[in-house]
């Protein structure tokens, strides 16, 4: 009976427009040969504005890989400590009804993890066992949820802590002018998010999933990864990605029609990773849905841009802040990362 609660989604204070990111790049890149290619893919990119850490203007700066990750560790603490408490307070549990907590994040790195922060900032139990994943990007936060599934299914009585933390702009490259490079920068958002799995039912409604599931597939390493430079993380996508969809979607549709009454084109809701336009449309293709079942992700991507592990979070959020669904209703949670690596699973809606 593990059920997923209220997530809490915490903004950064800086927010950039479309345009404001349009301005930005052209100055970085006045004379690019595809800069007329680039705006128009920008432009129809369905992002309409983001958040992030610092101002604009200290983003597109290489202030090297040091001052980036001094900003990362403090601000990873600082917001993740925020989510962690409300979403603590959203699932109506104590911080010492924690038994494990995981945390995810692909754009900065912690020793000690994050983990080890909100247990000395916060009651947490000294005994609490931590999880840190920083390698599965976008992916990360459903395979976080799958995770934590797996294990208060094997301790039905656990609580897990999840806190995604993502901070893409403190990825940026301004060197770095491929048209791949200069569509990601205008792409990608920062925003942190926490959320409780309860191993017991409670009186909250929220996301009981029933099962899970988790492919890779082969021979795809190089379509999403990071090049290490000195001056950071360095995001890498290729054109290929956009085909990944038609091949992840029978392994999809057969793991609905394994463990569910309904095929996966008549599902009550969806919570998906929000990859880009593109990756969107993929999905409402080749699984067979109206454009409306996606509406969610469509939104969050418009409104925060590809916010990486925390995406499915902020989606299921809003399922929360539009009034929650009726009892029993079916749906499915996915998302997609580098490897190229799928995480999904089945649920139903409570109370």
């Amino acid at each position: 009976m593990t059920t997923l609660l209220k997530p809490s989604i915490i903004r950064p204070e800086h927010k950039v427009t479309q345009n404001e990111m349009i301005q930005a790049l052209q100055t970085l890149f006045p004379e690019h040969p595809d800069w007329k290619q680039a705006k128009a893919m920008i432009q129809n990119s369905q992002v309409q504005q983001r958040y992030i850490v610092r101002p604009l203007a200290e983003c597109v700066v290489n202030s090297g890989f040091e001052s980036r990750s001094l900003i990362y560790s403090k601000e990873a603490q600082r917001l993740g400590i925020i989510a962690a408490r409300d979403a603590l307070e959203f699932a109506e549990v104590r911080a010492e009804d924690i038994d494990m907590i995981i945390v995810v994040s692909c754009t900065g790195f912690m020793m000690p993890s994050l983990t080890a922060f909100l247990i000395n900032a916060l009651p947490f139990s000294p005994k609490t066992k931590q999880l840190p994943i920083s390698q599965l990007g976008c992916v990360a936060g459903a395979s976080a949820i799958n995770r934590a599934f797996e294990y208060c299914t094997a301790f039905p009585d656990a609580n897990v802590l999840i806190v995604s933390c993502e901070f893409s702009s403190l990825c940026f490259q301004p060197t770095a002018n491929t048209l791949s490079d200069i569509i990601s920068s205008a792409l990608f958002g920062d925003t942190v998010a926490a959320c409780v799995m309860r191993g017991k039912d409670s009186n909250l409604g929220g996301y009981r999933i029933t099962n899970s599931e988790s492919f890779i597939l082969k021979n795809s390493e190089n379509y999403i990864k990071y090049d290490i430079k000195d001056t950071g993380f360095q995001f890498s996508l290729n054109k290929k990605v956009i085909g990944t969809i038609e091949k992840v979607a029978p392994v999809m549709k057969s793991f609905v029609d394994q463990f569910s009454k309904q095929t996966i084109d008549n599902l009550d809701f969806y919570i998906f990773h929000t990859g880009g336009r593109r990756i969107l449309d993929e999905l409402v293709n080749h699984l067979g849905l109206h454009r409306e079942a996606v509406a969610l992700s469509r939104q969050s991507l418009q409104e925060c841009g590809n916010i990486a592990s925390v995406a499915v979070f902020d989606v299921l959020a809003r399922v929360f802040n539009n009034g929650g669904l009726a009892k029993g209703s079916e749906g499915m949670l996915a998302a997609f990362g580098p490897g190229f690596t799928s995480e999904m699973n089945t649920g139903v809606w409570t109370l």
